[in-house]
């Protein structure tokens, strides 16, 4: 839990999480650690203006069922899941109009309402996501950032197209995979950590580079037809640098999706890279509620995509000290965390 502010966690004691008539309590047996999590932990500007103090952190988790409201019919004790954790307001305009997940009034578990580093979660029923038999316990704890993901490669077609991932940390790499199985016929990936630039080759990249490598840019040209420039960008790194570069090597009338979130303002020649270039830009926040669901567990059912890959360490709870070290100094790309082990 966020215990005082200023860096860190605290391991303690809260009570089990008391539920009502439509929720669900979840015994949480395995948790991944989020971006997200990381700025709460090193408690940088946005955290400390959005978390309050005592919350129970963590959003990405698979457990199983262990006690139902009243009036859930859905699911049962016994079942395993994992669960969508944007908890919308259901009367606001988004939320009426199937565009649930950017809600007006929307409580995030592990930042806004208790999260998953925990032994129980409590969730209600219509966030909770059954597992199919054929998804792993691993997998399963994964469904949230794959279907950031998911939702980022699919605003619209990759199909036939080239594709420029911009960043190849947990998600621009679970992206690579995604455009890949989905038919992209040029995949590159930019990252500046060596180690992740290779695991981006094994998750589906045809070439890979380093953002910082200013000759690069004629290279990557020169892929493109014409030297034109690639028909999409993915962005998932959050640098004001690389979402630059990637609008500059995003072709006239292409497409990008921005999901990573930087620090601060970004300053951009709109003039130059998006209206004379004539682009379309989508913004990207969590997963569409539930297509996106659906999408991911086509992909996983499917054999399309294998997302277990991307992780390199696993943990019990109690080492997250040493499990946001290994994120900080970028040995890790993805730590699972084991509870109740």
């Amino acid at each position: 839990m966020k215990a005082e502010a200023g860096p860190g966690f605290l391991l303690a004691e809260v009570p089990v999480p008391e539920i009502g008539p439509r929720d669900v309590l979840i015994r949480v047996e395995k948790a991944g650690i989020c971006g997200t999590d990381l700025h709460i932990y090193e408690w940088d500007a946005w955290a400390a203006g959005r978390v309050a103090l005592g919350r129970v952190i963590g959003h990405e988790f698979m457990g199983t069922v262990v006690v139902t409201g009243a009036a859930v019919r859905s699911v049962r004790p016994g079942r395993r899941v994992s669960g969508e954790g944007h908890i919308g307001c259901g009367h606001c305009y988004c939320c009426r109009t199937g565009q649930g997940h950017i809600c007006d009034r929307v409580d995030i578990i592990g930042v806004d309402v208790d999260g998953c580093f925990a032994d129980y979660v409590r969730l209600p029923e219509e966030n909770v996501w059954p597992l199919r038999p054929e998804i792993g316990d691993e997998v399963g704890a994964l469904c949230d950032p794959l279907g950031n993901a998911m939702h980022t490669a699919m605003v619209d077609s990759v199909s036939g197209r080239t594709v420029l991932v911009m960043g190849a940390g947990a998600i621009g790499l679970l992206i690579t995979a995604i455009a890949r199985a989905a038919g992209a016929i040029d995949v590159v990936t930019l990252d500046v950590n060596p180690r992740k630039l290779e695991r981006a080759r094994a998750m589906g990249a045809d070439a890979v580079c380093d953002a910082r490598d200013g000759v690069a840019v004629d290279a990557l040209l020169a892929r493109t037809r014409d030297g034109r420039g690639f028909d999409v960008l993915l962005e998932a790194s959050g640098s004001p640098a690389g979402i630059r570069l990637g609008l500059r090597l995003l072709r006239s009338g292409g497409w990008a999706a921005l999901l990573g979130l930087p620090s601060g303002e970004v300053g951009l020649n709109l003039a130059e890279e998006v209206i004379f270039k004539g682009i379309t830009i989508h913004g990207v926040n969590g997963r569409k509620m539930y297509e996106t669901w659906y999408q991911v567990e086509d992909f996983l059912t499917h054999g399309r995509i294998r997302p277990a890959d991307i992780i390199t360490h696993r943990l019990a709870l109690e080492e997250f000290p040493r499990a946001f070290d290994l994120l900080r100094s970028g040995e890790a790309v993805k730590v699972l965390l084991e509870v109740g082990r």
